[in-house]
């Protein structure tokens, strides 16, 4: 690691945070999660700064630093996938996480806050709908090199509690040259955003038809216990391990930090529960390996 990221012991730093994404797609309650984390942060920072405000910070020792950036600095934003990616060559371990949302869910929050977005300007008469929609389809035209080299985090259908905790579990997760996050969802409340791989598990065997299985959810030994004894649900569970399997090694030779394995079945409450529980048993002892049920997680 270069000297110039290192503590004067030569003790590699704590990485920093750099929060990004879609205009209110909650990058200002992820700050505050980090914040009541013991990180640093400052918001709004223009690219160009980044360099010299960590360099600064790394003279105070501040070890947890997380910054968030977004499309107000659009004349900077063409700079800042190089920079990270000259920062990380130099040895600075640097996490970009990236909020995102449906545009159902932003114009749904925009109309409930009253707040402009950052890049709509409605003329007199216009239509504000209609600007706020192109003014999101800007944004994410702007942001689509650094949503790529990022970790994503769809919160469509998140409250902020919830995503405080997501937030939390992702900075948490032990050290490792891959996280592997494992994501249950419900196809009826849509495609998680954030997803690498989806895969569709609802023509397996679905307990929600069972009386005395349906209250019940995929983390109960009964549910888990019937869906055992369906072969072909073994069967696929096993392929989709032995795909990740052969393919994860690649993930890791291209410095991917994150990948998101996204099972969906029809309500997110059975299948796809057990599903993701029973690969992340299977991968967490080679990869530092974090568990979301969106359905479940959205209840609690």
């Amino acid at each position: 690691m270069s000297s110039e990221w290192a503590e004067l012991d030569g003790t590699p730093r704590d990485e920093v945070i750099l929060v990004t994404g879609i205009s209110g797609s909650g990058k200002s309650v992820a700050l505050h999660a980090l914040e009541d984390a013991g990180y640093f942060c400052v918001d709004n920072l223009p690219p160009e700064l980044l360099r010299e405000f960590i360099r600064l910070e790394h003279q105070r020792y501040t070890h947890r630093v997380a910054v968030a950036v977004d499309v107000r600095t659009a004349a900077s934003l063409p700079h800042l996938v190089p920079l990270i990616e000259q920062l990380r060559a130099e040895g600075l371990r640097i996490r970009p996480i990236f909020l995102d949302a449906s545009t159902d869910a932003l114009l749904r929050r925009f109309s409930e806050t009253r707040r402009p977005h950052p890049l709509t300007a409605v003329p007199a008469g216009g239509d504000a709908s209609r600007a706020l929609t192109e003014a999101i389809d800007l944004e994410r035209d702007l942001l689509s090199d650094l949503r790529e080299i990022s970790t994503v985090i769809d919160t469509s259908q998140l409250r902020p509690a919830l995503l405080r905790g997501w937030i939390r579990s992702l900075v948490g997760a032990r050290e490792s040259a891959l996280t592997l996050v494992f994501e249950s969802f419900a196809f009826k409340h849509g495609v998680p955003l954030d997803a690498d791989y989806v895969f569709d598990v609802r023509v397996l065997p679905n307990p929600y038809y069972i009386r005395e299985l349906r209250p019940l959810t995929g983390r109960h030994a009964p549910v888990a216990a019937y869906l055992e004894a369906q072969p072909e649900v073994g069967e696929m569970l096993h392929q989709i391990h032995d795909f990740l399997h052969r393919w994860l090694p690649a993930f890791e030779e291209d410095h991917r930090s994150y990948v998101t394995v996204a099972i969906g079945c029809t309500g997110g409450q059975h299948r796809s529960v057990y599903g993701v529980e029973w690969l992340a048993r299977r991968f967490e002892s080679r990869l530092a390996t974090l568990v979301r049920h969106r359905e479940l997680d959205a209840r609690e």
